[in-house]
């Protein structure tokens, strides 16, 4: 992770895969820079950048053959494009960020709230937004929330051929469902089951402090842990 009602769920054993598409990274920390690692191994052609420029990726680049680019060039033709970086650096990020995507472009948030980092955010404190609800608002793109509350070093070690006992699950949460597909189907070929989550006002389920936070299970637990999921926020995670 970051630091790297019913739901319904699938394994989609056989699933056709899809090879070569356009993905977007937006921010090379523990969880950007892994998914750039599987994705490019899978065949995708990704494009990833941060805040420091693509200079600071060259190694990253040499070992993936991801490009480098700009943050305002990362989302450039992309049909699925990834923010994964501090929510209190998600106001920063450059206006139009999306506007050369590709149609239909879904855009996954891996965020998570941490006030000691990222400040007393009011939206999420006062207002009741989920995380990703807020996100949304200020990239003025609607988010599928998936890969928060996972460990980095999981994606690498941990993927598992569909039906293998050990295969883990991940929540996904999103409001449109054709994103949402192409974001469970992602996920699938990167080797891990899904569970829907349900739309991005009931994300909190999977925020930082729920039951599924953090659990490495299949799609029984972590479809029990979001059906446990107080919507009260923890003392510890709030500002």
């Amino acid at each position: 992770m970051e630091v790297s009602p019913e739901t319904s769920a699938t394994s989609t054993p056989g699933r056709a895969r899809r090879a070569d598409m356009k993905i977007g990274i937006i921010g090379a920390g523990n969880i950007g820079g892994n998914l750039t690692r599987r994705l490019t191994a899978l065949g995708h052609d990704v494009s990833v950048a941060n805040s420091r420029g693509p200079h600071t990726l060259k190694e990253l680049a040499d070992e993936t053959g991801a490009t480098p680019v700009r943050a305002e060039e990362a989302a450039r033709g992309a049909e699925i494009a990834v923010v994964t970086v501090p929510l209190k650096a998600v106001p920063d990020l450059p206006s139009g960020l999306f506007d050369e995507a590709a149609d239909g472009l879904a855009v996954i948030d891996t965020g998570n709230y941490y006030p000691q980092r990222d400040g007393r955010i009011a939206g999420i404190e006062d207002e009741g937004l989920t995380e990703s609800r807020w996100t949304a608002r200020q990239i003025g793109h609607p988010v599928v929330k998936a890969f928060n509350g996972t460990y980095a070093q999981d994606l690498l070690d941990r993927h598992r051929p569909a039906g293998d006992p050990e295969r883990m699950a991940l929540p996904v949460a999103g409001d449109d469902e054709a994103a949402k597909r192409k974001v469970r189907d992602l996920i699938e070929e990167l080797g891990f089951d899904t569970v829907d989550a349900g739309g991005i006002d009931d994300s909190w389920r999977q925020q930082p402090g729920t039951p599924v936070y953090g659990l490495r299970g299949g799609v029984g637990a972590v479809t029990r842990a979001l059906a446990e999921a107080s919507p009260e926020r923890p003392e510890e995670f709030r500002g």
